[in-house]
């Protein structure tokens, strides 16, 4: 008699839930348990991210109660979609990177925006260094790098070990969350289908508030804290200025990979009759392929004496430093492939439709990814994988509107950076930061740059409709 009671409970809970099949309640907590598990099993159980999202997507098609085979089916083509979209993207953005870096290059613009702006004025050149590094470079590579240049810097002006660090981890992390070629801003153009061009102005444009963030803010910290301890000083890093390269060259492998792609959008914003062999020819240099390869071919030039099986090292050092990259990028497009299996945009749209949220749910999801489990690149491909599907619902129909939303989850990428996060322990160790100096300086750093880059986005949306 027990039995058949309880057999009768289960019965009507899981007609509530489940029939009709993917009603809201059913879908949202289907969303809520596999965020749960990305989370948990990527951050607390320090299982591989890879294979975690990889699980975690079968599940949630299975769960759905799609069968197998469609799951594996869709599985494969977000995951091919992916790599078609943004992979050789990665693979020519790193490569340009490791170059940048073995050259010296990037301590070459260091050294020459520091002699411009004088040691007076060393945190806005230290901001200004970050934010020019960034620009090709992952954030944790372009640290590691300048570290030995913020050393020194710090033994020279007192009390700035703070004040220097912040600059340099805030402006590398700005450009990091919000501009392309960096990975997870990078995939989530390939999952949101907006312009590439278009995606690397505007969150140059919108990193710049975020740099002047952690500028203002170390600039703060310098008048409260005190010099701090250094517990495991890195040995200054002496370079002979002679012995680097050209400031002029070092910088062209950056700016003309930028100058062609903004071309290229300005370009095809301007409707008006043009010779069709001259935009077609400004619409070849300007996709972001061929101009990162233009790019390479400029930074070759650094070399002082070009060697076959140097240069060979340094092109599979890239892909060797791409390829858990691609794997991660990749897998989060098959994710989000499985989630477009939910219809999320019919489940929720008319719930949706009755709050006026706009870029808030798409800003707030990437917040929730980024601080659960660390990395920004895994928390904007995640958002990204969810929130297309519901953008007409939340009132985000035309591409301007799409375009806003993932300027709003790149500002969202980036709170909040504690424990859990790679580029915090990198932070901390090579600027000499304790732990808690850390957590009260750069943590609280990344939660005031996510809302003003959160702020300026909105009022942009705002106030113009393009």
């Amino acid at each position: 008699m027990q039995e058949k009671w309880l057999k009768n409970c289960l019965t009507q809970t899981l007609t509530i839930i489940i029939i009709p099949m993917l009603s809201p309640i059913y879908v949202a907590i289907l969303l809520i348990i596999s965020i749960l598990l990305i989370v948990l099993l990527s951050s607390k159980y320090k299982f591989n991210t890879f294979y975690v999202l990889f699980f975690v997507a079968i599940l949630v098609g299975l769960a759905a109660q799609f069968s197998g085979e469609e799951v594996i089916k869709h599985l494969k083509a977000g995951f091919g979609h992916t790599l078609e979209k943004i992979g050789l993207l990665i693979i020519l953005g790193t490569t340009l990177g490791v170059i940048l870096d073995k050259t010296n290059a990037t301590l070459s613009i260091a050294n020459y925006i520091l002699k411009k702006t004088g040691e007076k004025n060393a945190g806005i050149a230290i901001t200004l260094i970050g934010f020019m590094i960034g620009l090709p470079i992952f954030c944790d590579s372009g640290f590691i790098v300048l570290s030995g240049l913020l050393s020194s810097l710090v033994k020279k002006v007192k009390n700035s070990q703070v004040f220097f660090t912040i600059c340099l981890a805030g402006s590398l992390y700005a450009v990091h969350c919000l501009v392309p070629p960096h990975p997870g801003i990078t995939a989530a153009v390939g999952l949101m289908n907006v312009d590439l061009g278009q995606t690397m102005l505007l969150g140059t444009l919108f990193s710049v508030p975020c740099a002047m963030v952690a500028y203002f803010w170390g600039k703060i910290l310098s008048k409260r804290t005190s010099d701090v301890v250094v517990e495991n000083p890195s040995e200054e890093v002496f370079f002979v200025e002679s012995q680097l390269p050209n400031p002029f060259i070092s910088f062209l492998p950056i700016i003309v990979p930028i100058l062609l792609i903004s071309l290229k959008s300005l370009v095809s914003i301007d409707h008006s009759a043009t010779d069709s062999t001259f935009k077609g020819l400004i619409n070849f240099m300007g996709e972001p392929i061929v101009a990162l390869i233009v790019g390479i071919l400029f930074s070759l030039s650094l070399f002082k004496k070009m060697e076959k099986k140097m240069l060979n090292d340094l092109l599979e050092n890239a892909i060797e430093k791409a390829g858990p990259i691609l794997a991660i990028i990749a897998i989060g497009g098959a994710f989000g492939e499985i989630i477009k299996m939910l219809d999320l945009g019919k489940v929720f749209g008319s719930t949706l439709t009755q709050y006026n949220v706009g870029l808030l749910i798409p800003f707030l999801l990437t917040v929730i990814f980024k601080t659960a489990q660390g990395s920004s690149t895994v928390a904007i491909i995640s958002a990204a994988s969810i929130i297309f599907p519901l953008l007409t619902s939340l009132g985000l129909s035309t591409s301007w509107d799409t375009q806003m939303a993932l300027m709003a989850m790149g500002a969202g990428s980036m709170m909040i950076s504690h424990a859990n996060d790679a580029y915090f322990w990198v932070v901390s160790r090579f600027g000499n930061l304790s732990t808690d100096v850390a957590l009260r300086t750069y943590t609280i750093m990344t939660v005031l740059m996510g809302l003003v880059g959160f702020i300026s986005v909105s009022i942009v949306h705002y106030f113009w409709h393009p």
